[in-house]
């Protein structure tokens, strides 16, 4: 079994390190990592300019590749050929971060898992719910522990064609953790406030702040399982047609 591990943190990123570690009683482990921070880069592709690739150290002596292009090309060049060796799966963390709701859609974790339905790959994304503002290392290994759970689990079962699973894991100790729900994708409400600055030369400029989004903790949702303390186990697919709408619109009739 060979799994390819990636993100949208950094290749030096710790959670990908835990989930890199996990992942290796799984079978053989190649890390294709951003070489810098992609977060919220979404389902980028890079078609403009080369894409360059080394190879590095990880903090435990692991080797990596560590890619300039988004986590979407750090997939796509392994499939394409730049790892050899074939690739049966694709894990994608640890986030920081949960990535619940739209944040799927800004998300390189998930989108980099996406990429891999697109080269009809198992593919999966974790993250972890940690505190807004905590200050202290985050503490990776439950997260990593279900990711590699998780991802057992789809070797021995097999993924449906073009789903895959967006995990998000609570940030508790695993005697707390209270199980595992399978979940549809909630509602995350952003808080975003336009900050307007001006350079130098009296040019404006703009920054995106404002607090951190909250998820809306319905039952059933990937939100309400996190703060109920289970882990979020959202199956997704990249086909975005609104089936129940296509009779309203063929009504409209524009022809």
């Amino acid at each position: 079994m060979h799994i390819l591990v990636t993100n949208d943190d950094g290749v030096f990123a710790p959670g990908l390190q835990a989930l890199a570690q996990a992942l290796r009683d799984l079978g053989k482990v190649t890390v294709v990592a951003p070489d810098k921070n992609w977060s919220a880069c979404g389902h980028a592709k890079t078609l403009t300019r080369p894409i360059r690739v080394e190879e590095v150290s990880l903090a435990d002596g692991s080797p990596a590749f560590a890619c300039d292009g988004a986590p979407s090309d750090c997939v796509a060049l392994a499939c394409l050929g730049m790892i050899e060796e074939k690739i049966d799966m694709v894990v994608s963390g640890i986030n920081p971060n949960a990535n619940l709701g739209h944040d799927i859609t800004y998300s390189g974790t998930v989108t980099a898992a996406m990429e891999a339905i697109i080269w009809k790959l198992p593919g999966i994304a974790v993250s972890v719910d940690s505190p807004n503002g905590h200050e202290e290392p985050i503490d990776f290994s439950l997260a990593a522990h279900v990711g590699a759970r998780v991802a057992k689990m789809t070797l021995e079962h097999t993924l449906p064609e073009n789903v895959l699973l967006n995990v998000n894991v609570p940030y508790v100790g695993k005697d707390a953790l209270k199980g595992i729900q399978v979940t549809r994708q909630g509602i995350r409400k952003y808080r975003d406030k336009l900050l307007r600055r001006a350079d130098p030369h009296g040019k404006p400029y703009y920054w995106i702040g404002g607090d951190p989004p909250v998820g809306v903790p319905q039952a059933g949702t990937d939100a309400g399982a996190l703060a109920e303390g289970y882990v979020s186990i959202t199956p997704l697919t990249l086909d975005l047609t609104a089936y129940d709408h296509q009779e309203t619109f063929t009504a409209w009739n524009f022809t």
